[in-house]
């Protein structure tokens, strides 16, 4: 497990979007899955959290990208008619599933 998590959490946010982008977008599945992996830069929140990088600390509710009031306006993006709002609001959710899901690994659900 100690090679696993990591492995999957990874994969998760960087190989994952492609395979979802194929399944939901084929005609321009590298763009969308592209801009999915680009809502990636919602960890930019780690930047000032004290301290910034803490391997035991959950994520999800603790930094500001990573909360509900954030998911609201990443869901909300999945209505907005342009393709690169919805890849962007998909990857932002999915993000957030992935960082869910590390964190129910760890034990901190």
């Amino acid at each position: 497990m100690e090679l696993l998590q990591p492995l999957l959490h990874y994969s998760g946010h960087f190989i994952a979007p492609f395979l979802i982008a194929w399944m939901i977008q084929r005609t321009q599945w590298k763009r969308f899955g592209s801009v999915m992996v680009a809502s990636n830069a919602i960890d930019i929140d780690h930047l000032w959290a004290v301290p910034m990088f803490d391997p035991d600390r959950c994520s999800i509710g603790f930094h500001t990208f990573h909360g509900w009031e954030a998911a609201i306006v990443y869901l909300a993006l999945l209505f907005v008619p342009r393709w690169w709002a919805r890849a962007l609001g998909a990857g932002a959710l999915w993000h957030l599933m992935v960082d869910t899901g590390d964190c129910a690994a760890m034990g901190g659900l």
